[in-house]
């Protein structure tokens, strides 16, 4: 379907998710939101897709945090209704059983950096500037800065940032965990493909399970966690491409994945 404030691409098994509102430096709100959530819902639903690359329209912003002139307007019930709604979606983006890459091409301010943060990992361009200025509105993040970003980066970090308001750069996001890779700016989008097409070569149902015991394990406890992988390792071995992945390996060649559990 088209829309009018992101662009969703797929190809070869990679899709990818622009926030198109360049004019606001690709601010979240509630029209941007809809449509994400419904791009994520077709993703969910496409088995052919293996791998959702997000980034944000122009060389200025990837999101540059939600849309104040929108905010301005809310009272409690309207502004706790705006982020359980974000969460909600949020939610599910970091639940979908493929791989999430942030492909953070400018400022990443608030709901920015909260979106980055909820994929599986953050590519960054060497102008990228990451954030969570909501103290500097007499607010707090509401879209899981809270409580995303010290499971990341540890709680006093996390303090610090959100404590402050301030913006730190790629290089130091990348210092303290938060950006996986720093390139310029005129690489990243290489360097993210060349990422999500090496996953999307990759098992689909051993992803998904991988996936899910990192996730679910974070969560829990060491023991219980331990459970979980070996539930999961279990689980692999019900697919075609544990076979698959064994016998090309014997065999000394590339393995073909079909990403299902049909023999």
């Amino acid at each position: 379907m088209p829309y009018a404030n992101i662009i969703y691409q797929v190809e070869e098994g990679i899709a990818t998710i622009t926030f198109n509102r360049p004019q606001a430096l690709n601010a979240l709100n509630s029209a941007l939101m809809e449509e994400f959530s419904q791009a994520l819902d077709g993703i969910a639903a496409d088995e052919t897709i293996r791998v959702l690359v997000l980034t944000g329209a122009g060389d200025k912003a990837f999101v540059a945090g939600a849309d104040i002139s929108e905010l301005a307007t809310y009272n409690p019930l309207t502004a706790k209704n705006f982020s359980q709604n974000g969460h909600a979606i949020f939610a599910r983006l970091q639940a979908l059983p493929i791989a999430v890459i942030a492909a953070v091409n400018g400022f990443a301010l608030g709901g920015g950096t909260e979106i980055a943060i909820a994929c599986d990992f953050i590519y960054a361009s060497e102008n990228a500037k990451f954030g969570q200025p909501e103290i500097n509105l007499g607010v707090i993040p509401g879209f899981g800065g809270t409580q995303r970003l010290p499971r990341l980066i540890g709680a006093n970090r996390a303090k610090e940032l959100i404590f402050t308001g301030k913006m730190i750069s790629a290089a130091e996001a990348e210092k303290i965990g938060l950006a996986n890779k720093v390139v310029p700016a005129d690489q990243l989008m290489a360097e993210v493909m060349q990422a999500a097409k090496e996953i999307a070569s990759k098992g689909r149902v051993s992803l998904r399970a991988a996936k899910q015991a990192i996730n679910n394990g974070l969560n829990t406890d060491l023991a219980t966690g331990i459970h979980i992988e070996a539930e999961a390792f279990g689980m692999c071995y019900g697919s075609a491409d544990a076979k698959e992945g064994t016998a090309a390996f014997m065999e000394k060649r590339k393995a073909n994945f079909k990403g299902d559990f049909k023999d």
